[in-house]
């Protein structure tokens, strides 16, 4: 378990307004109760994006490629606030960052949990290598988009699934 795998998550309806509050893991057991997300897709000048190898640790999805960073705010935090908190403890550095779009959806994250999430999906550019806190990422990388999507079809298996569902959006709106 990493070390903030015991908060609370922002229970949403499908417009986004706060109805309530539940601990983080019974939330993905229940897999029913719709909570507030982050996603951040951070590129570089090449148009590359970042990468994170999940760590072992995390208590779903470990080992598997996701995109840079993704969470949920704490309760009375901004959704711009976690963005920028989140990306310096996993990944180590802060950039500028803008919402691009937000969505629902509900995946099968494997061990009897799910991921039901009214997700807030941020874009930001850095030109340098993060220094990922490794009770989170075990590796990064940095990939063009679409040898990312070439990957996904020929090894879906070894991503998570949001980023399998959200790459064909990222993609038609990155650069937009």
């Amino acid at each position: 378990m990493g070390k903030n795998d015991n908060q609370k998550v922002i229970l949403v309806d499908d417009k986004d307004r706060e109805v309530g509050l539940e601990d983080k893991l019974k939330a993905h057991q229940n897999g029913a109760r719709l909570h507030r997300a982050i996603s951040i897709f951070v590129f570089n000048k090449k148009g590359e994006l970042l990468l994170q190898q999940r760590a072992m640790a995390k208590y779903h999805s470990p080992g598997k490629w996701a995109n840079t960073c993704c969470s949920h705010p704490y309760p009375g935090e901004s959704v711009s606030d976690a963005v920028h908190r989140r990306l310096r403890e996993e990944m180590g550095f802060d950039c500028d960052m803008r919402e691009v779009f937000s969505f629902v959806y509900k995946a099968d994250v494997g061990n009897g949990l799910t991921e039901h999430e009214y997700d807030h999906v941020f874009f930001g550019n850095y030109d340098k290598n993060p220094v990922p806190d490794k009770e989170e990422v075990m590796d990064y990388k940095w990939v063009q988009l679409d040898k990312l999507k070439k990957e996904l079809q020929k090894n879906s298996e070894n991503f998570t699934p949001w980023l399998r569902i959200i790459i064909d959006k990222v993609i038609s709106s990155y650069g937009n």
